[in-house]
């Protein structure tokens, strides 16, 4: 594993910055398995309802807004206190679900669904927290110079992690009963989430920023989101497709569970493709987008959410395709999202003046991130069998759900192709390291109201 990791040797520059990089391939453990597929799939187990299983998925989402108002303690605390009290606490409830295994391995009750759920919302109000000073921290302690090869070596290293956690979780699934194979992937994401604090103490600490106050954002927020301008228009095209794509994963897996039973390993293994997807696309896309701009992936991205939700309808009515189908389905899925999201970081600064780009990405990205995170919450409430069984959905309505998404996406595509674009701008994308991994849950990573000081604080680092 230590040929993951820069050293003195292989990159003297990104070296003393190898525990940020040892926190990310950890730190995949833990999100992997607390805010993923595992944990949907717990609560499918558990009996829990579609409502229920929208509402904990969704919480990274729309926890958003508390993730702003984190950042008025910045100045107060600093980056690296703010952080490390965020990931340190949202480490203990990542033990709920560890004992909700063992207990539910005795027999099932209601109140482990409900048990489940809050721990899941306060792993998130936590993560939160830490997550207002993250990506402004790495900002302001890394070297110009040496950015885009940490945040390239972040996104790869996060990559390994993510796809050997659900590689493990594959085995786990297919060699040990469910309940015991969900405690061995909630201790994995202990130890992960363990050694990601440990590795983010190492790392030096920046001068305590002043971030943009909350006055200043509530005053400004609605002039960008509905005065005429090219931002606007963007802004409320990406919550569109926010509010189409978000309730798809959760969703798919769920069904997937309870409706024809395929079991948890194979479940794990549609989400491997979907995974496969997001890292093709994050390699193939790059190389191109300066060259073709983003609304030709913008375009994509909605047409291959517009077949992905086309063969499901289909499946419904039929299964047709069989395991062969959903494979391909899951993988356009994450060549999609992942498309998106990088077309995304992209167009952003070409559209955003560069005095008022903090505060008009972060408006982006809280406003995507809520108001999309509200929609598997909603579906949630309709998805629910009127038969009185908890574990399972409406087959029909999951049928009229995917007619949505394809017209969705068919009408953000007519009017995305109207976006105003200069191929060829040179813009330097936003950068937010491994967040392209997980497009779904990229845009909380925008937002970041800190304003940086141009002189780093230094200090002794951590042995």
């Amino acid at each position: 594993m230590a040929s993951l990791f820069p050293n003195a040797r292989t990159d003297p520059e990104l070296a003393p910055f190898r525990p940020g990089l040892v926190f990310a391939f950890f730190n995949a453990l833990a999100w992997q398995i607390g805010i993923g597929t595992p944990m949907v799939l717990f609560a499918e187990q558990l009996g829990a309802s579609p409502f229920e299983v929208g509402l904990a998925y969704s919480f990274v989402f729309i926890l958003t807004p508390f993730q702003i108002i984190s950042t008025a303690l910045l100045p107060r605390y600093g980056f690296k206190a703010l952080m490390l009290g965020g990931w340190r606490t949202r480490s203990f409830f990542l033990a709920v679900p560890a004992v909700l295994a063992v207990l539910a391995a005795r027999g099932e009750e209601r109140w482990m669904v409900h048990a489940l759920v809050a721990s899941v919302f306060f792993f998130c109000v936590f993560r939160s927290i830490g997550a207002a000073s993250g990506t402004s921290w790495f900002y302001a302690i890394l070297p110009a110079n040496v950015r885009g090869r940490y945040f390239a070596s972040d996104q790869f290293v996060s990559a390994v992690a993510g796809v050997g956690t659900l590689l493990a979780s594959v085995a786990l699934f297919a060699l040990l009963p469910v309940y015991p194979a969900l405690l061995a992937q909630y201790v994995i994401a202990l130890v992960g989430s363990t050694i990601s604090y440990f590795s983010l103490k190492k790392l030096p600490d920046a001068e305590r920023p002043s971030s943009i106050s909350l006055r200043t954002v509530l005053r400004d927020t609605p002039k960008h989101l509905f005065a005429p301008s090219t931002f606007r228009r963007y802004v409320w095209l990406a919550v569109g497709c926010a509010v189409l794509a978000t309730p798809i994963p959760p969703f798919a897996a769920y069904y997937l569970k309870s409706g024809p039973k395929f079991t948890t390993g194979q479940i794990m293994m549609f989400e491997v493709l979907r995974y496969s997807g997001v890292m093709v696309a994050a390699w193939v896309i790059r190389r191109r987008i300066d060259i073709t701009g983003a609304r030709p992936f913008f375009l994509l991205a909605l047409g291959l959410y517009a077949i992905v939700a086309v063969y499901w309808w289909f499946f419904l009515k039929s299964e047709l395709g069989g395991m062969t189908g959903i494979f391909a389905s899951y993988f356009l899925l994450g060549l999609g999202a992942a498309t998106w999201a990088i077309a995304n970081l992209n167009y952003l600064p070409k559209i955003v003046g560069a005095e008022e780009r903090t505060l008009t990405v972060s408006i982006h990205g809280a406003v995507t991130a809520f108001i999309g995170g509200m929609s598997p919450i909603v579906w949630g409430l309709f998805l629910k069998n009127e038969d009185g069984f908890a574990r399972s959905i409406n087959p029909e309505v999951f049928q009229w759900f995917f007619v949505s998404v394809a017209v969705g996406a068919i009408v953000l595509s007519t009017l995305m192709a109207r976006l105003p674009e200069e191929k060829g701008q040179p813009v330097d994308p936003i950068l937010i390291g491994n967040a392209i991994l997980r497009p779904f849950r990229a845009m909380t990573y925008l937002v970041n109201l800190v304003e940086l000081r141009p002189v780093r604080k230094e200090e002794p680092r951590d042995k």
